[in-house]
């Protein structure tokens, strides 16, 4: 999958993560989101189309997973 902009992209954590390096870092592209494992950035990033990002994160928000 090719993804505009994710070149470019600046990797981010949450602020509320700890001072370890076992984070989920997001990168924000023009057209994709990109998710990726901080103690494992080399292993490469799963990417998301916009829309597709917006429906998971709406699911997110929706309580559609069971977190049980």
């Amino acid at each position: 999958m090719t993804v505009s902009g994710l070149a470019r992209a600046e990797w981010r954590k949450s602020s509320r993560s700890g001072a370890g390096n076992d984070c989920v870092e997001l990168a924000v592209g023009t057209s994709a989101t990109a998710v990726r494992d901080s103690k494992n950035a080399e292993h490469g990033h799963l990417a998301f189309a916009d829309m597709e990002w917006r429906v998971f994160v709406g699911a997110l928000k929706g309580d559609e997973f069971d977190a049980r």
